[in-house]
């Protein structure tokens, strides 16, 4: 008899220790941390290097693919030993969100003249498909 195929879950990022998230509401902003510790079923200990260890909720937190290997409330010579060691802000950059976020960035750092020269580069370039398309 043939074995049913074996279900893959949808999810591919779960809450747990050492789980590297972005705090997307309140004061923490936009920063990186790492679940270190939980509370009840909608908190928990977030830290990470340069910030003090607070709790979150966890609709306030996304999470990333990025796991680093820690203990439960670990020392902050060792989540920075652990933080270094995975390279979380290299890693995080090169990633497809990371990217957005800085190509966000970059677009909000733009004067009104690099605007205009991305305009007038876009007409050229589009310029040159239609009349690559109408040959």
């Amino acid at each position: 008899a043939a074995h049913p195929p074996v279900a893959t879950m949808p999810f591919r990022r779960y809450v747990e220790l050492g789980r590297v998230a972005m705090v997307n509401y309140g004061p923490d902003y936009g920063k990186l941390v790492v679940i270190v510790d939980f509370i009840d079923q909608n908190r928990c200990l977030v830290d990470a290097p340069g910030m003090v260890r607070s709790q979150a909720n966890f609709k306030r937190l996304g999470l990333t693919d990025q796991v680093i290997t820690v203990g439960k409330t670990p020392s902050k010579e060792e989540l920075k030993a652990a933080w270094d060691s995975a390279d979380v802000e290299g890693t995080f950059a090169a990633s497809n969100w990371g990217k957005k976020i800085a190509k966000k960035a970059a677009k909000m750092k733009m004067t009104d003249f690099d605007r205009y020269k991305a305009m007038v580069a876009k007409v050229k370039r589009n310029k040159a498909v239609r009349a690559a398309m109408a040959k």
